[in-house]
C-alpha cells in the first residue's frame, strides 16, 4: 500500500491516528466546519481506528477512520481533507488506505454532499437519508402519546440487557461501542411487562448535548425516549441524527431541533440498513461516524 501521495506542491505522509495530537485533529475538523471537539475525538480513536494524513514537518492535512464490529462489517467516518488539500486525491488516498485496513468487510457511511460523489465513485451504494435536527431545545414539550410501558434508567453495567435489542435494530453485535458510549452517557430503557422494548443514550458533544444511540420499535416508543432527555436539557443546544420522516421527525421540529443538514446513508458489500415495521430500528444515530 502506498505510504506517501503526492500532491501539487507537496507530499503527504500516512501516520497512526493514536500518535497525533489531539488539537491537531480538532483543528482539522474546525477547517470544514464540523462540531467535535477534543474530547469527541479522543472518544472516537478508543472506539476505532484510523489514519492521518501529514506532511514532512507534522501539519494535518487529512483524517479517515473505521470502527470495526466483528469479523465481517465495519462503519467509516471522520473522513476529512483540508480545504487546501480537497479535489486533489487525498480522500481517495485515503479511503484506498481504509480499504487496505478493513479487508474483506462489508462497510457503511454517512457521505456528507462534498464527500458524495467520491464514495459513489468507489462503489458505494445509496440506502437512505439522514436529516440532521439540531438547535436549542423548546422550554416545554408539546402533548405526546400515551406512554406505552415505564421507564428506567440503565447503569453501565447492564448494557447485556438491550444487547439483543440493538442487535436486532442495527444488524451487527455492538456491545463494546455502546460500553464505551456508556461512560459517558446517561441511558433509558423504555419496559413493557418487564421486558425492555426501547432505549435512548444521551451524552456531551460538539456544541451541547447528542440524544443516540435511541432505538424502539415504533414512532410514539421513539418520541417518549427522545422527550425523557430533552425535558431534562430544556433550553439546551442538543442534536439527533434520524433516517425518521415521520411522527419521531416531527416531534422533534416542534421542539426547537430543526433540520440543519442531510447525509446520505451509503454501503459497499452487503446492504446495511434493516429495518422493518414493528421491528426494533435505529431512531437516533451514535453519530455519523458510528451510526
Amino acid at each position: 500500500m502506498q505510504q506517501s501521495v503526492r500532491l501539487k506542491s507537496f507530499e503527504l505522509f500516512a501516520q497512526d491516528i493514536d500518535g497525533i495530537d489531539v488539537n491537531l485533529l480538532h483543528a482539522l475538523s474546525t477547517s470544514v466546519g464540523w462540531p467535535h471537539r477534543p474530547k469527541d475525538w479522543e472518544m472516537l480513536r478508543r472506539a476505532g481506528k484510523g489514519i492521518v494524513a501529514v506532511d514532512g514537518i507534522g501539519r494535518v492535512f487529512g483524517s479517515a477512520m473505521w470502527f470495526p464490529h466483528g469479523d465481517d462489517f465495519a462503519t467509516i467516518g471522520l473522513v476529512i481533507t483540508s480545504p487546501r488539500t480537497q479535489a486533489q486525491g487525498n480522500g481517495r488516498w485515503l479511503m484506498e488506505r481504509v480499504f487496505a485496513e478493513c479487508g474483506g468487510r462489508h462497510l457503511s457511511l454517512n457521505a456528507t454532499r462534498a464527500a458524495y460523489a467520491l464514495y459513489r465513485s468507489l462503489a458505494f451504494v445509496d440506502e437512505g437519508i439522514v436529516h440532521l435536527h439540531q438547535g436549542r431545545v423548546s422550554a416545554a414539550l408539546p402533548s405526546l402519546p400515551r406512554l406505552n410501558g415505564h421507564f428506567e434508567d440503565l447503569a453501565p453495567g447492564r448494557l447485556a440487557e438491550i444487547a439483543a435489542l440493538d442487535l436486532a435494530a442495527f444488524g451487527v453485535d455492538r456491545l463494546p461501542l455502546l460500553e464505551l458510549l456508556a461512560e459517558q452517557a446517561s441511558i433509558r430503557v423504555l419496559r413493557r411487562d418487564g421486558v425492555a422494548v426501547g432505549y435512548s443514550m444521551c451524552r456531551a458533544f460538539g456544541q451541547g448535548h447528542v440524544i443516540g444511540p435511541l432505538v424502539a420499535s415504533n414512532d410514539d416508543d421513539a418520541i417518549h425516549l427522545a422527550a425523557v432527555h430533552l425535558e431534562a436539557f430544556a433550553g439546551s443546544f442538543m442534536r439527533v441524527d434520524t433516517r425518521s420522516t415521520g411522527a419521531f421527525a416531527a416531534f422533534l421540529r416542534r421542539n426547537g431541533l430543526s433540520v440543519t443538514d442531510t447525509v446520505t446513508t451509503m454501503s459497499k458489500g452487503r446492504r446495511f440498513l434493516n429495518e422493518k415495521p414493528r421491528e426494533p430500528m435505529v431512531f437516533g444515530l451514535a453519530g455519523h461516524a458510528l451510526g
